[in-house]
């Protein structure tokens, strides 16, 4: 065997050690997941207040999912090295919203912008809501990285899907008019727009 078919040798057999290495990661999480879970079953069953306790932060308090991902990467790390796949080189916008006029509107601010004005994040977060919400027309609901919720109102979003990780200065959408609706919310209770924008 001469050397380079050695070296290519070496290659495919370092290869199969980190393909083994990375499904037997994988299968190891998955299992203490599901035990996990299943303790977690056991004790609901037998202990109301552990139940009470379960039940009022899964049902009725808002899922953090940001501070969800630094939990995990911080015992696990990144599912995916995506840095390595994934160039570091994407379209942001540098910009603050850039707005002629601002109104109080509802729980929030009505800002007058140019028509179809391209909506920047304000802040690096989760997409935790797409659809209509009444008086606001089609929202976007992004839970930031500070734990705000920020609600962008009358956008036309086509590149952002559900659960979509979105950086701080990333194209949200544009505006269907000349007016974008923001509403910014912590813990149930609405803030001030004048800190944020």
């Amino acid at each position: 065997m001469n050397r380079y078919e050695y070296e290519q040798s070496r290659k495919k057999t370092n290869g199969k050690r980190r393909l083994k290495k990375s499904v037997k990661n994988f299968i190891s999480r998955v299992m203490i997941t599901i035990i996990l879970f299943l303790v977690a079953l056991i004790l609901v069953k037998d202990n109301k207040e552990f139940k009470k306790i379960l039940v009022d932060n899964v049902y009725n308090k808002s899922f953090k999912f940001t501070e969800a991902k630094k939990v995990y990467e911080k015992y696990f790390g990144t599912i995916l090295s995506v840095d390595k796949i994934i160039p570091e080189e994407e379209q942001v916008f540098s910009e603050k919203i850039d707005y002629k006029k601002s109104n109080v509107y509802k729980d929030g601010v009505e800002l007058t912008v140019q028509k179809e004005y391209l909506v920047p994040s304000l802040e690096s977060g989760i997409v935790v809501f797409m659809g209509e919400k009444e008086e606001y027309g089609t929202t976007v609901i992004i839970q930031q990285i500070n734990g705000v919720d920020v609600w962008y109102a009358n956008i036309d979003a086509k590149d952002i899907k559900m659960y979509d990780y979105v950086k701080k200065g990333t194209l949200i959408g544009q505006t269907k008019s000349k007016k974008l609706y923001l509403v910014f919310q912590k813990e149930g209770k609405y803030l001030s727009y004048k800190e944020y924008i």
